[in-house]
């Protein structure tokens, strides 16, 4: 204790509180970057490409196409075809994995599922490809499906339509109809709760069927989105080459790069866009973990800022007092060198 009080009257009561409004700020932007770096681990559908590739060297790519841009699966397997042999021809092959890359597509829409207690009319997702992977749900019952499988006859429930089907949750293997047709239940979700989920789409009950199904018996919208995992040996380079062979130009559809979204590179332009982001002129239609992770985007560029002001105020307290005590500190560094010098001899 004395020697701190011995260290600390070397310096003025003003010295002391900038001292000490420096150190509170650095405490505050440590507090503020793991709060944003919790949300960002939170967001587990941005967070696919983590599972794959532990290295870091895979890159998330997400496409979202206008609402008047038909995309089929005939032009997803062409585009499949196109990357297979893009990644062969620049020998970026991952090691100790038999695929070249993981996709998934999906559409929205509404659809009735019944049972012999009743029916639901739910909002919907038909999903294509390895939809799971990026979006790992949280289950309560039951086991995911593929939209790879052979049979389109899964559907995975929410918690609120297995309630109004079967009275439970507990009812994998279970069967409803859609559109008269036999579907099983693979599995039973929890939905995300909360103002930014509710408000992303998420307010009422959510069903997942394979794209064949929506499109057969439900009303869907297209395929909307287009999900990608696949090597970035170099920076962008899996988003330039979706943007290149995918066929379509920038105008009809937005792409975003999940992997990177989050930096302080990506971030900076949302800070910028502050005001006129929200701002909807592409009649692109987002699916509900979209417009989560683009909430959570907003709040980390706010914290990003919020970290620069940490950082700034501190460096221009610290400049000024060094300023102010130039010469006691001009004077002292001679006297240490001096000292140092006779030390030497």
């Amino acid at each position: 204790m004395s020697k701190l009080k011995a260290f600390l009257s070397r310096f003025s009561i003003g010295q002391i509180l900038l001292l000490g409004i420096s150190l509170f700020f650095l405490m505050l932007f440590l507090v503020v970057s793991c709060c944003k770096q919790h949300m960002i681990s939170s967001l587990d559908d941005q967070q696919a490409y983590k599972r794959w590739d532990e290295s870091g060297d895979t890159a998330q790519v997400s496409a979202f196409f206008k609402k008047d841009i038909t995309v089929d699966e005939r032009q997803i397997e062409n585009f499949r075809h196109q990357l297979e042999s893009a990644i062969l021809e620049a020998a970026i092959v991952k090691e100790n994995t038999s695929r070249l890359f993981v996709d998934a597509y999906s559409s929205l829409g509404k659809i009735a599922v019944s049972s012999e207690m009743g029916t639901v009319e739910a909002q919907a997702v038909g999903i294509g490809g390895d939809f799971f992977l990026f979006h790992q749900l949280d289950l309560v019952n039951g086991s995911y499906f593929s939209g790879n499988d052979l049979m389109k006859d899964s559907v995975i429930l929410d918690e609120e339509a297995a309630w109004t089907l079967f009275g439970g949750s507990d009812v994998a293997g279970m069967c409803v109809t859609i559109g008269g047709v036999p579907h099983y239940v693979a599995g039973v979700v929890k939905r995300d709760t909360g103002r930014i989920a509710e408000s992303a789409g998420l307010k009422d009950t959510v069903v997942y069927v394979s794209h064949e199904t929506l499109s057969a018996y439900g009303t869907c919208e297209g395929i909307s989105t287009y999900e990608l995992l696949a090597p970035n040996p170099v920076k962008g380079f899996a988003k330039n080459l979706f943007i290149e062979k995918f066929g379509l130009n920038e105008t009809e559809m937005m792409v975003v790069e999940n992997s990177a979204r989050f930096s302080a590179e990506a971030l900076i332009p949302v800070i910028l866009d502050f005001g006129i982001r929200s701002m909807q002129l592409s009649a692109i239609r987002y699916p509900y973990w979209e417009n989560i992770a683009r909430g959570y985007e907003d709040i980390c560029a706010a914290l990003l800022l919020l970290e620069v002001i940490c950082l700034v105020i501190p460096f221009v307290l610290v400049i000024t007092l060094l300023y102010k005590n130039r010469k006691k500190m001009k004077e002292q560094v001679i006297g240490l060198v001096k000292g140092m010098k006779r030390s030497r001899l």
